[in-house]
């Protein structure tokens, strides 16, 4: 199978499991997972993912993800034993454990602090969005880590692009209800079909990831549509219940 090719801050990398996007862009331990590894009750599948990282599965830090902006915080000798709460955002200084979301069609985010080695892992599909979990995050590594945002980089996995993210007109409201300055999110909308729109989702974190504070230069993206590169990509638009679950994850880096 020929790979789709992404944005060049990516490049497809072979690991023992099959393939995996990093960014040269990110400087810290990272992946984003394709369809070789289904990501559900294989126990082997998530030892293989988890050494990748330089981790045991234990050390493999997930959450139970509702599409809310609640955040985990993963503190450096304080991380294990871990409840694994409901959230969709984790955040770390810890570099013995990596930090992950599951995805098939909502946009993996990975944070990373240039000067404290702090990490952070966003599972932001549209509600997420709408609610601004991106700029949630920030907020949440500054709040908790001391970080500047200014010194931020973030990389955006593979995601239902605007190609085939169609919508109704209630997630455009929503957007709108959820926006500083409704007239913001236009740029992430185009028409579609009848009443419904066509939704730029990595173009929306990422102007939201600027609005928080970030460089737009710190802000890479792949580029991949998981929809139309469904036979590489786990895709929930093109699978339904059979689609399978990728992994973003990082690592945070001992900086002192």
């Amino acid at each position: 199978m020929t790979d789709p090719q992404p944005s060049g801050a990516f490049a497809w990398l072979q690991e023992p499991w099959g393939r995996a996007l990093r960014s040269a862009a990110l400087p810290a331990p990272h992946l984003f997972t394709s369809r070789d590894v289904e990501l559900r009750e294989d126990e082997d599948e998530w030892v293989s993912v988890a050494a990748s990282l330089g981790v045991t599965p234990e050390r493999l830090l997930l959450v139970r993800q509702v599409h809310g902006t609640g955040v985990a915080i993963a503190r450096r000798g304080r991380a294990l034993p871990w409840p694994r709460p409901e959230a969709d955002i984790i955040i770390s200084d810890d570099p013995d454990v990596a930090i992950g979301v599951g995805v098939a069609d909502c946009a993996p985010i990975l944070l990373f602090d240039r000067r404290s080695g702090a990490a952070g892992a966003v599972h932001a599909g549209w509600r997420g969005a709408a609610a601004q979990v991106a700029a949630v995050a920030v907020r949440a590594m500054r709040d908790t880590f001391g970080v500047n945002p200014a010194e931020l980089m973030a990389a955006i996995g593979p995601c239902l692009g605007a190609c085939c993210g169609e919508v109704g007109p209630e997630v455009v409201e929503a957007f709108r209800r959820g926006a500083a300055d409704p007239s913001g999110i236009d740029a992430w909308f185009r028409p579609g079909a009848d009443d419904r729109s066509l939704l730029d989702l990595a173009r929306a974190n990422r102007d939201q990831l600027v609005a928080a504070g970030l460089a737009d230069g710190a802000i890479v993206d792949s580029g991949l549509c998981t929809k139309t590169h469904h036979e590489r990509l786990h895709s929930y638009r093109a699978a339904r219940d059979r689609a399978g679950r990728m992994l973003g994850a990082i690592r945070a880096v001992r900086r002192r």
